[in-house]
């Protein structure tokens, strides 16, 4: 019997940083799962209850959330959200959180092209994307972008609830049969900031895009095709999504500012859910320490998507290559990580000595004619710099009456990483080009006044000694060239928040890794990149903003093909096909420093490899209660949990219920001596089929597994396994790694292991 999907309710209240204070701020208020008789005017009654009136509680709710789950935001005093924390029903009262934003080649790097035959491939397979409806959490969208245009798309799915909602520059005929849905939530950002002047600030009070963000996110989920594309002569080729006959639904919630606050993302949330959209893709999140999920509006938002079988994406963050950094952590989502495609852009550096380099740039205006002066920025250095600083050109480092006309050669440090650090300094003091010599990644920098290209150290010593050897050093750039196709990919980008969880170290995050480095797709026109260049129409970006909408596009093909599948079943289709070698058969590497094996906390499963993933073989599937026993085995109490999901659930707590879980991976944080899990498999493949295991174990860890050949037919389609591990050595280990593959000759399906040795205690001598 399926189960129901859960009940939940919110409140959102915001919280003062500091203290009891008698200062109003916004909370959310959050009771679990949607209860019929829990509707606007009970809230409403709730908040007149603890404020004194009717007209209070109007004037202090901001949303009433009554759609996908229950609760509500407000603007309170501490004391009153302690108040309704302790009311019946309510589960959480969380406080306001303001959280943060996070290409053409893209999708054919990945083979996600039309068969000239029709084929077996997963766009002609999915139609496309046919009829799938994507909704997006971002900035808005630009609508009149030729990414967005509905040639050939059929009618809006009668399933559709949603409707565009008109506001500045933005109406109903913005939409079309491409873009139809688009709402716009601010009033979070309002109570938190006050009202916007967008006079000082470039913004829409819409779901217009002012910042482009959300207009590159959503092209490249569903973009149309759109021939001649190009970032100013760069990246040239015809731009489109993933899924070009997908649907979009915009749910603007991030600012002009950058700012994403939580009643706003909640809302947009319970919005979604309401409207029928298939895939949520959401390129944003908060920065660790992560919050507990009953305190997480991303966490809670997504469970009750989720539990209503829409597949939510989300970006696994740009904090690498740190380990431990990854957000967006709970099982029930796809956290995406960031890897490099085989394109890059490169330019000529050519010395008074005729000596030529090669780096790195996305400068793509005019170039000087003759060549210029080139200086080391040591040596033009301000008086009250230290060496240290100007080396790295730090800002205000630099003498201007030194630096006037001339380009400077800067070189990375500790202390100062960002080559735009550098330009911007080298511009205030009236330079006329960079030289940035760095730990040289595929990530590219924009630079869009004055020429920026960006070298290795052993380029940029070269240089230096060139100029150290002779009077008069002089140097001339050479045009932006798009390279494409002579680049090893992918790589782990040097960016992408990297794995274990720091809330759930037993899940492996992040679980997959798509393109997000140099990526084009569409951009709002009425952005001025700078005073030089002005506006564009298409923009290369880097980030897991960019990773996280190709899988969004990947999971609205895969609803298409299937529209049976469960969220759980299109993640665990996408990583158990993932690849984690790159194009020449090379095991992928990670940009870290220095460049070392890329291992599943850097990419999950692998890079997606949509083709197979729409036949998978077998699936690793999940039902609401797991996630319930999910969160009994994280000690959530049980009146909390029955909120959240609307019936009685005693939670049986076992410290293996975590590690059983049936996500697609296995990863054990603390192996002391023996430990079995077990997961279970769904065949989706041939109904008659045989499956054997094949194990690469962990380096000092022994795996069996039982049984180890699965037999599906006609009346059983789904089995259960063991794996049983045994640390070799009894010592305090590391985390290793191996996998678990079942194969039928025609599929693979891989899992990670992911395991770490622990001993009980150690002794000192004294």
């Amino acid at each position: 019997m399926a189960d129901k999907p859960p009940v939940v309710v919110v409140v959102v209240v915001f919280l003062p940083l500091l203290g009891l204070c008698s200062c109003a701020n916004v909370h959310i208020v959050y009771m679990g799962e949607l209860h019929p008789e829990l509707v606007r005017d009970s809230h409403h009654g709730m908040l007149a209850a603890v404020l004194g009136s009717k007209q209070a509680a109007e004037d202090a709710i901001l949303y009433s959330y009554r759609h996908g789950f229950s609760g509500f935001a407000a603007v309170l005093t501490n004391a009153q959200a302690a108040q309704l924390s302790d009311w019946p029903g309510v589960v959480r009262v969380v406080r306001n959180r303001v959280l943060d934003l996070h290409t053409t080649r893209s999708w054919d790097f990945m083979r996600v092209n039309p068969s000239p035959s029709g084929g077996s491939g997963i766009l002609s397979g999915s139609k496309f994307g046919e009829d799938s409806i994507i909704g997006v959490l971002d900035t808005g969208i630009w609508p009149e972008s030729a990414s967005f245009r509905d040639d050939g798309i059929g009618e809006v799915p009668r399933r559709w609830k949603g409707q565009c909602v008109a506001g500045e520059r933005f109406n109903a005929s913005n939409c079309n049969r491409k873009i139809i849905g688009a709402k716009w939530f601010v009033k979070g950002y309002q109570a938190e900031y006050g009202k916007m002047n967008t006079t000082d600030i470039h913004e829409y009070m819409s779901a217009r895009d002012a910042v482009g963000h959300g207009t590159h996110t959503a092209s490249t989920a569903a973009g149309a095709l759109v021939p001649d594309a190009s970032f100013r002569g760069l990246a040239s080729g015809v731009a489109r999504g993933g899924a070009p006959r997908a649907r979009l639904a915009v749910y603007k919630v991030c600012w002009a500012t950058g700012d994403c606050t939580s009643a706003d993302i909640l809302a947009a949330f319970d919005a979604a859910i309401h409207d029928g959209v298939d895939v949520l893709s959401v390129s944003l999140g908060q920065a660790p320490p992560l919050p507990a999920y009953v305190d997480d509006v991303l966490a809670i938002g997504s469970f009750h998507a989720v539990v209503r079988g829409i597949t939510v994406v989300c970006s696994a963050g740009n904090s690498g290559p740190y380990s431990e950094t990854v957000i967006n952590s709970a099982p029930w989502v796809l956290t995406v990580a960031a890897g490099t495609i085989d394109r890059t852009f490169l330019a000529k550096i050519t010395l008074g000595n005729n000596s030529t380099y090669v780096g790195q740039t996305m400068y793509s205006g005019k170039h000087a004619a003759t060549s210029m002066r080139i200086v080391y920025a040591e040596d033009v250095s301000s008086d009250n710099a230290d060496d240290t600083d100007a080396r790295s050109c730090t800002a205000g480092s630099l003498n201007a009456t030194l630096v006037k006309g001339n380009v400077v050669l800067c070189f990375q440090t500790r202390g100062q990483r960002a080559s735009q650090v550098a330009v911007e300094t080298v511009k205030k003091a009236r330079g006329v080009g960079v030289i940035f010599a760095q730990f040289l990644t595929k990530d590219i920098a924009s630079a869009f006044d004055i020429p920026l290209i960006q070298v290795d150290y052993q380029v940029g010593t070269a240089i230096l000694a060139y100029t150290t050897s002779t009077r008069n050093p002089t140097v001339q750039f050479g045009s932006a060239k798009t390279i494409l196709g002579e680049l090893i990919g992918p790589e782990v980008a040097y960016f992408s928040s990297r794995g274990p969880s720091s809330l759930t170290p037993s899940i492996l995050k992040p679980d997959i890794t798509a393109p997000g480095v140099n990526i084009l797709a569409s951009w709002s026109p009425s952005v001025a990149l700078s005073s030089a260049m002005g506006s564009v129409n298409f923009k290369i970006d880097s980030g897991t903003s960019m990773s996280c909408p190709h899988i969004s596009g990947v999971a609205a093909l895969l609803k298409s093909m299937h529209p049976n599948w469960s969220p759980a079943a299109v993640k665990s289709a996408m990583v158990t096909t993932a690849n984690v070698r790159d194009e020449y058969g090379f095991e992928m590497v990670s940009e870290a420093a220095p460049y070392k094996q890329a291992n599943p906390f850097d990419y999950g499963g692998g890079h997606v490899d949509p083709n197979r993933a729409a036949h998978p073989g077998l699936v690793y599937d999940m039902r609401p209660s797991d996630y319930v026993r999910f969160l009994c085995s994280m000690g959530y109490n049980n009146s909390a949990i029955a909120s959240m999901v609307q019936q009685h659930t005693p939670c049986q707590h076992s410290p293996k219920s975590q590690l059983n879980l049936n996500v697609p991976s296995i990863t054990i944080p603390e192996l002391r001596g023996k430990l079995s899990v077990s997961r279970t498999v769904t065949n989706v493949g041939p109904v008659t089929s045989k499956y054997r295991a094949r194990v690469e174990a962990p380096p000092g860890v022994n795996v069996t597994v039982n049984p180890s050949l699965l037999t599906f037919n006609s009346t059983v389609n789904r089995l259960t396994f063991k794996v049983a591990f045994q640390a070799k050595l009894k010592v305090q280990g590391r985390y290793t790694f191996g996998s678990l593959t079942w194969e039928d000759g025609t599929h693979t399906v891989r899992i990670p292991l992911v395991v770490r040795t622990m001993i009980n205690r150690f002794y000192v001598n004294a």
